[in-house]
């Protein structure tokens, strides 16, 4: 007899489920056998006939994208049998507002950098001063480019920013984000 090949081994959902892999199997696209985890979390979290009766109910183009899913949400509630994928999505939530406080004082302390670096005069000699400081009225139209006035002579300091979140050094948010990051459910 010849040797077994991928063709005639059945699929990964049949495998597990001890029955033969027929032809027409609704499972062999999406669960082969090289990939034998996928269809047992699967089976493990939505259970096989559940499965079974929703892939029916697709049309064939959008089962793949659902057994996708069905396998990624499986694989998460294995891991974090309480959240699922939405432990990890809040974790990345967190992430991202964590990133975009550093960002927003990184910025800030950029803004602050280039008010004082600009240079408000000239060392001259005593008592005669030729070089005009430079003030927030006439700072060159290069330094109101680079921090955003392009107005001219319209000035604002780096504290009048009106932003939609707070800077960590101001934080008085609402207490549904860990600043210590690292604890909640991950």
């Amino acid at each position: 007899m010849a040797s077994s090949s991928s063709y005639n081994s059945p699929c990964a959902a049949c495998k597990l489920l001890r029955r033969k892999c027929m032809p027409g199997c609704i499972f062999a696209p999406y669960f082969p056998p090289e990939e034998p985890q996928k269809f047992v979390n699967v089976h493990k979290i939505f259970g096989a006939s559940n499965v079974t009766k929703l892939l029916n109910e697709l049309l064939p183009h959008q089962r793949e994208d659902a057994v996708n899913s069905l396998a990624y949400e499986a694989e998460a509630r294995v891991r974090d049998p309480v959240y699922g994928c939405v432990g990890a999505i809040s974790f990345l939530q967190r992430q991202v507002q964590r990133l975009q406080k550093e960002l927003d004082a990184a910025n800030a302390d950029l803004i602050r950098y280039a008010c004082n670096e600009i240079p408000t005069g000239l060392p001259t000699a005593a008592g005669s001063s030729s070089v005009q400081p430079l003030t927030p009225r006439n700072r060159p139209s290069e330094f109101n480019r680079r921090i955003g006035n392009e107005g001219g002579g319209f000035y604002q300091p780096p504290g009048a920013f009106p932003l939609p979140y707070s800077f960590p050094w101001n934080d008085n948010s609402s207490g549904d984000m860990n600043d210590g990051g690292g604890e909640g459910g991950m």
